[in-house]
């Protein structure tokens, strides 16, 4: 199975890119983390929206076929992170890839939210977008950590 982390943005910090490679690199091939870049919609006043959605059709477009979607929302499940580990064991199980959709500053577009299969929080805290692929990656890895009896997760 590989996990798809498509996210809006490009050029990040140095420190966000080396948090998420971190992360990503501590993964088996079994559990594999690929981060696509997704071009961010050009803003400006009063075209929030129009950005938004050319963030869905990039988002949407780099999904892979067969792919399972969740989207990261604030008004998502929250997980803790043996819930996690319990989602992380299902999706290996089933075999598909999955692809999680990181909006951009101002989130995603409801086109993404009504494609996904399933709606994700990571906290009712508000994270910067760069930061969240660092979050994410993290998680993945404790969660794969307690799946697979490593010592990292130590809850």
């Amino acid at each position: 199975m590989r996990i798809h982390l498509l996210s809006v943005g490009r050029r990040m910090p140095d420190w966000v890119q080396a948090g998420y490679d971190d992360y990503a690199r501590r993964l088996p091939s079994e559990c594999k983390l690929r981060l696509v870049e997704i071009e961010p919609g050009q803003r400006g006043r009063g075209n929030v929206e129009r950005a938004r959605r050319a963030e869905a059709e990039r988002l949407l477009k780099a999904v892979p076929k067969r792919a399972a979607v969740i989207a990261l929302d604030e008004r998502g499940e929250a997980w803790s992170t043996a819930q996690l580990a319990s989602e992380l064991r299902g999706w290996l199980a089933g075999g598909r890839d999955l692809a999680l959709l990181v909006g951009g500053a101002d989130g995603l577009d409801s086109e993404c939210l009504t494609r996904a299969e399933r709606r994700w929080s990571l906290s009712s805290l508000t994270f910067p977008h760069q930061l969240v692929r660092v979050i994410l990656a993290e998680q993945i890895y404790r969660a794969w950590s307690l799946v697979n009896g490593h010592p990292y997760h130590r809850a």
